[in-house]
């Protein structure tokens, strides 16, 4: 079980309060949910995107799917997925596919889907496939607060 560094200095300085829980490895969103034993809307998932002006996150449930058309109108911009190789200069000290919402830590811009903003717990990916950092919805908002927060997906 780690959590990446970037990642910890950022929360460290944040001031919310958070912990680590371990899980058995997983390779989907999905799994992670049940592996630990959480429910599936409060496992936040990062998609990363790009397009002419960069890279971005994308935070929704792990229920849920990103959808390009919606982001695509309500940023006036033509997105797509990030390539794999970029990711892994972009988040040097996670694994691959396992990205943290909280681009501030990474110098990235982060839009965050409003289902997530009524959880009262919210879960998500510590920088490896085997650790979640978990905080009160309440503080993921606060860490969160500098983000863009829209309708950027759908229920899967």
């Amino acid at each position: 079980m780690a959590i990446s560094i970037c990642l910890k200095d950022y929360l460290d300085s944040s001031g919310v309060h958070y912990d680590v829980l371990a899980h058995r490895h997983t390779r989907t969103s999905a799994q992670t949910a049940r592996e630990a034993h959480i429910p599936g809307k409060q496992l936040a998932k990062s998609v990363i995107l790009q397009d002419d002006a960069g890279y971005f996150i994308v935070v929704i449930p792990s229920t849920h799917r990103v959808d390009l058309g919606s982001l695509h109108h309500k940023l006036h911009r033509h997105v797509g997925l990030a390539v794999e190789n970029d990711l892994k200069n972009l988040f040097s000290d996670c694994a691959l596919g396992a990205a943290p919402p909280v681009g501030e830590a990474y110098g990235i811009p982060a839009y965050i889907d409003v289902s997530l903003d009524d959880e009262s717990d919210v879960y998500f990916e510590a920088g490896d496939h085997e650790a979640l950092v978990h905080m009160s919805g309440r503080d993921f908002r606060e860490l969160t607060r500098g983000a863009q927060h829209g309708r950027f997906s759908h229920h899967v």
